[in-house]
């Protein structure tokens, strides 16, 4: 410990290094239940690309694995530590380097969260789609590590496919850098997009070079209320064959409308059993709605409701985003799962996923990028209670097979981590896991690099 911190401080002014195991210990995991944490050795958060550099190198010298983190705000146990570890923060790392209207991109650090680039390009009159639910506090870097999602991703796609270059401090302290600033690139093999999703495992992102688009007008939201979630499937289906190109297409259930009520008082109707949300941002978006709306009444809704203006479409965006906070008072612990399957099939999974809560006797709350097939089913259990805990475990796993089992992914934005190391094995396949492990032993020959996770 004496020399690991030593040669830390030969290249890194004191207030980077936090070695107070009081302090060090709020570092220790993310957001993930049921995900073992260790308890690292230091906290480092540098604030220059050099000084990520002399960690890697440091820690190569020494043999110690490093953990990047973000905000934190992850949902798989991808940030947690482990024993011993370089706990590196990149949260410092928060500049938004450069914006650029003419060839449409942003070059940021990290540790910029997700909102404040978003209202930063704004500014200028452009758009970064990409908007997790956690967009206030979680952290660029974090949603490159793993792949991140949002609310916008059936029409503008995933954090994928909005980074065009990274710069990315490999294992052993060198810089490489990927991609491009041009608007196309096919030169040599993608390292771009191997880096995203990979969850700080192959190398250290310092810095990120993000495709934008021009903003969108302002879009207008439309609440239709179902019987059955069966039924708002099926409008989920006849809205995505019909051509329709929604801005967002959203699902909550009734346990997931009725928590947020409790919660925030949204006056969203209790008496539904399934609640979707469509918006569009085009020219003339009630034409649109309307369209829609006529869809989902031929679907079965009971009540088909468009937004009148962009305030109250906001308030119904915010509804949705405060599903999973409000889920979590249900029973004080949740698991979150992710399982996105083909959109036909998406009937067939909230079908399943209600007869698993009937199994195990629990309360199974559902959200959904339901314009994607990407469902979060939260499973809501009283951590203190030894045999709900198993049982959420249980019915958590049951959920994953599940999907998989409809031709899906256990995770379509979320992330392996801890939580689903197992699942990712069972989905690739012998051949594609020894093949995985092949592309970590090249970039991390030592496996310092956050050592646990996927694999």
């Amino acid at each position: 410990m004496d020399d690991l911190l030593a040669q830390l401080r030969a290249g890194l002014p004191d207030e980077a290094l936090i070695t107070d195991p009081d302090v060090t210990a709020s570092y220790a995991h993310d957001m993930a239940s049921f995900c073992e944490a260790g308890t690292p050795a230091v906290v480092v958060l540098p604030r220059s690309v050099e000084q990520v550099q002399h960690v890697l190198r440091t820690a190569t010298a020494l043999r110690v694995p490093v953990v990047p983190q973000g905000a934190r705000t992850g949902l798989s146990g991808a940030a947690n530590a482990s024993d011993g570890c370089i706990v590196l923060s990149l949260l410092k790392m928060d500049r938004i380097l450069e914006i650029n209207p003419v060839d449409r991109i942003a070059v940021v650090e990290p540790g910029v969260v997700n909102a404040t680039l978003s209202r930063a390009v704004g500014e200028q009159g452009l758009y970064y789609p990409p908007d997790p639910s956690s967009w206030e506090t979680c952290t660029i870097g974090g949603n490159i590590g793993t792949a991140s999602g949002g609310l916008c991703c059936v029409k503008y796609g995933v954090t994928a496919e909005y980074v065009l270059g990274l710069d990315v401090v490999l294992a052993d302290g060198r810089l490489l850098t990927t991609g491009r600033r041009t608007a196309k690139g096919v030169a040599g093999y993608d390292l771009t997009r191997l880096f995203v999703g990979s969850e700080g495992s192959l190398g250290i992102v310092v810095r990120a070079v993000l495709a934008l688009r021009p903003r969108p007008p302002r879009q207008l939201v439309l609440a239709a209320e179902f019987g059955s979630a069966t039924a708002a499937c099926d409008a989920i289906c006849r809205i995505m064959e019909s051509g329709h190109t929604p801005s967002l297409l959203e699902l909550m259930d009734r346990t997931t409308v009725r928590a947020v009520n409790a919660m925030a008082s949204m006056g969203l109707p209790d008496t539904t059993e399934a609640l979707l949300l469509a918006a569009f941002d085009t020219h003339d978006p009630g034409a649109d709605l309307a369209a829609v709306g006529l869809l989902c009444e031929a679907a079965g809704a009971t009540e088909v409701v468009p937004a009148e203006d962009t305030a109250e479409s906001e308030l119904l965006l915010q509804a949705r985003r405060l599903a999973l906070p409000a889920l979590e008072t249900v029973k004080g612990t949740t698991m979150i799962d992710d399982v996105c399957v083909p959109r036909s099939r998406l009937g067939d999974l909230l079908e399943g996923i209600e007869r698993i809560g009937e199994k195990y006797g629990l309360t199974i709350g559902v959200c959904a990028h339901a314009g994607d097939g990407n469902t979060h089913p939260t499973v809501c259990f009283d951590a203190a209670d030894p045999d709900e805990s198993r049982r959420a475990r249980e019915s958590f796993d049951e959920i994953m097979a599940l999907g998989l089992e409809l031709g899906g992914t256990i995770t379509g934005e979320h992330g392996v981590g801890v939580l689903k190391k197992e699942w990712l094995a069972r989905e690739l396949g012998p051949v594609g896991l020894e093949l995985q492990r092949g592309i970590k032993q090249t970039f991390d020959p030592l496996g310092l690099l956050n050592p646990g996770k996927l694999f």
